[in-house]
């Protein structure tokens, strides 16, 4: 059941990743606004950081059973891993560092970097199925 659970969750968890990309092609303005977002209130930095980690938490779960279950395992450790020491980083600094980003990402910028949401995306659905 928690496999199942798990694979389902990184096929949510890549679907995500591909509509970003497109929202990133298609409306880079909110892409960039929603980034610009990132550790501006405790509800939205501890719910951000905690709706992290479940994705990052199937993929570990799920990764025996995927195409490449080491890149899977690797990258579902990294995530949780950087989640973690994040509920530990001021988040004043976790604001101001997506601010910065958001100020130097301009919409050009996000609309050219769609592709590598989309990609990454499909890579992680591929693996599952």
């Amino acid at each position: 059941m928690i496999t199942i659970i798990a694979k389902w969750t990184v096929v949510t968890f890549g679907i995500f990743l591909i509509s970003v990309g497109f929202l990133m092609l298609f409306a880079p303005k909110i892409a960039r606004a929603t980034l610009r977002k990132a550790g501006s209130t405790n509800f939205i930095n501890y719910a951000e950081i905690t709706i992290r980690m479940i994705p990052a938490i199937a993929m570990i779960l799920y990764a025996d059973f995927c195409r490449y279950p080491e890149f899977f395992k690797l990258l579902g450790w990294f995530m949780l891993g950087t989640s973690v020491v994040l509920y530990f980083v001021p988040r004043k600094y976790h604001h101001n560092y997506a601010t910065q980003a958001a100020n130097i990402l301009k919409p050009l910028y996000i609309r050219l970097l769609f592709p590598f949401s989309v990609l990454f995306g499909g890579f992680v659905l591929y693996c599952v199925f």
